[in-house]
């Protein structure tokens, strides 16, 4: 097993982050922010826990134009917040149904209301409150000179733009899941229940060091597969299958995000071609993903190889996204997305198509934009479908 990166970041890294924030913040008027939702709190303080998993407490992180951040939180979670280089955290003994945090919101936020300040909130797509919408509409209407501004377009040009250390972190677990795959013959075989084959993928990934495997997706059926978002079946894997797994695995909060196909025992010809359209397309991805090129352009880069066999535009709606604290990020590689691509953004190359009788096949590869051609944080998927089961 690698040797894996310090957990963490240190204190440079989280004013660094400050900095970044406070002159867009300042360009746009704002006296203040305030985030609610896991990535956003855990960017600006590094508290990480998997206790966001309940939905009865909410949590607040609100971040002044001219000072550090201030933790509005449960008390559960005071001394994990004390760990962190949050200074100033606030709590009280949640759940309380009837005041949960917004009093003390609110005697934090007064000043801003006093002055007329403009609050930052994400209002954006993939945003949410995290927070009932009562208690918001309670919040608002103790602080009514408060002028709420939507802030997703700052904290996402912050996000998209890793720092060294983060894609260190997406490297680390995109390698352990590479080396998962890598293990593919050892771990599916002719014969094993679809339901066993997920549950040998997780605990291979964990063994190569995953802190955890949350998303795995995937499908099998003979001569392509039709749905990947199912739960899986106890349906045995057969000569002919094409099996696909598509992994989220994490190491200190960062995911991987690609998938691999394979065949048991032998492929039929379309599901060859269509695999090879896909890496020809994924290649196509590579040498586009430029610092410069938009996101739409990247789109119609892998879409051009794809028309060969499928000219529908991708029916999924994107060739692949964003990638880091959460399993998609902005941007989408996508006809309606001129996001420009920058050095350092941590992306995926996702292109998919249809074949042959509702037949779908899906490919992903992870990567870092740099100067000149991407780095690469997948190993590379085999140029063509991979047989298992065949000595």
């Amino acid at each position: 097993m690698l040797d894996s990166p310090v957990r963490g970041f240190p204190v440079g890294e989280f004013e660094a982050r400050l900095e970044r924030l406070h002159k867009l913040m300042s360009a746009k008027g704002l006296a203040g922010i305030l985030v609610m939702s896991e990535p956003e709190v855990r960017y600006f303080s590094g508290f990480l826990t998997q206790f966001w998993q309940s939905p009865t407490r909410p949590w607040f992180l609100f971040i002044p134009v001219d000072n550090k951040p201030i933790a509005v939180i449960p008390e559960i979670g005071a001394a994990l917040m004390r760990t962190t280089w949050i200074d100033d955290i606030r709590t009280w003994g949640a759940p309380a149904p009837k005041d949960d945090g917004i009093s003390l919101l609110q005697d934090l936020l007064e000043p801003l209301s006093r002055q007329g300040g403009k609050l930052g909130v994400m209002k954006g797509h993939e945003t949410s409150l995290r927070m009932p919408l009562g208690d918001y509409e309670r919040l608002l209407s103790g602080l009514p000179g408060v002028e709420i501004v939507d802030a997703t377009d700052i904290l996402r040009s912050l996000r998209m733009v890793k720092s060294v250390a983060e894609i260190e972190k997406i490297a680390h677990i995109c390698g352990i899941a590479s080396r998962t795959f890598a293990r593919a013959s050892e771990i599916f075989y002719k014969g094993q229940a679809l339901a066993e084959a997920f549950r040998a993928f997780r605990m291979e990934c964990l063994a190569q060091g995953a802190d955890d495997v949350p998303y795995l997706a995937g499908g099998a059926d003979q001569g392509g597969y039709r749905d990947i978002i199912s739960p899986p079946s106890q349906r045995h894997l057969e000569s002919g299958d094409i099996l696909m797994f598509d992994t989220g695995a994490t190491f200190d909060g960062y995911f991987c995000d690609f998938d691999r196909n394979f065949t048991i025992e032998q492929a039929d010809d379309p599901s060859r071609r269509a695999y090879d359209t896909l890496w020809r397309a994924t290649e196509a991805g590579l040498s586009a993903a430029r610092p410069g090129t938009s996101c739409r352009e990247l789109y119609q880069a892998m879409q051009n190889v794809i028309s060969e066999i499928d000219d529908q535009g991708g029916e999924v709606g994107r060739y692949g996204h964003g990638l880091g604290m959460q399993l998609t990020e902005q941007p989408s590689h996508a006809a309606f997305d001129e996001t420009v691509l920058e050095e350092n953004m941590v992306i995926t190359l996702e292109p998919s198509l249809n074949y042959g009788d509702g037949r779908i096949m899906v490919h992903e590869e992870n990567l870092v934009v740099q100067n000149g051609a991407p780095r690469l944080l997948s190993i590379r998927a085999n140029p063509e479908l991979p047989i298992i089961g065949v000595s």
